[in-house]
């Protein structure tokens, strides 16, 4: 359940004040949403380990349907972690006061190594936050520690999405 609704000024925040106890409900419920409420998300297996203001941590186990070559993920795969831990990260430390839409603006991705037959794991952070843009780390690793991705994401942050608005 998305909470109580508050009015909005136009695309921006919302006009009466969340209660600490609202944040912590909006962050609750897109960590859910994130890991069960995105079609996509499912369909690779993406799942939530951590989520808090400093950072998630999110796991994509091996799959064939993921795979490049036998055995190896794609590398659209480990951008699409990247992509989502990215925006997790930001959500996760997110000030709901001033919107819950968020949309990818940019994003690159470095690959370091053949990400082979086994979960990846994807450490993100938010390194900047701005009115409505975002930004944010992500580090993808083997769950054996090997690092195989890394990436920068943006992204803005701007209105209230459907289930919050009044």
């Amino acid at each position: 359940m998305p909470g109580p609704v508050r009015a909005v000024q136009g695309f921006g925040a919302v006009t009466t004040p969340l209660s600490p106890d609202e944040q912590q409900h909006r962050s609750a419920w897109f960590r859910e949403h994130w890991q069960t409420g995105v079609a996509f998300n499912r369909t690779c297996g993406i799942t939530v380990r951590a989520w808090g203001p400093d950072g998630v941590e999110m796991v994509m186990p091996y799959s064939d349907e993921l795979s490049a070559h036998v055995g190896v993920f794609h590398g659209g795969a480990l951008a699409t972690l990247i992509d989502t831990a990215g925006g997790a990260a930001v959500m996760a430390g997110h000030d709901f006061n001033l919107g819950s839409r968020l949309s990818t603006v940019s994003m690159s991705v470095q690959y370091l190594a053949a990400a082979r037959g086994e979960t990846v794991v994807a450490h993100a952070h938010c390194t900047k936050r701005g009115r409505q843009t975002h930004f944010a780390e992500v580090m993808v690793r083997m769950e054996s520690g090997l690092p195989v991705a890394q990436g920068l994401v943006t992204v803005t942050i701007v209105g209230e999405r459907a289930e919050f608005r009044p």
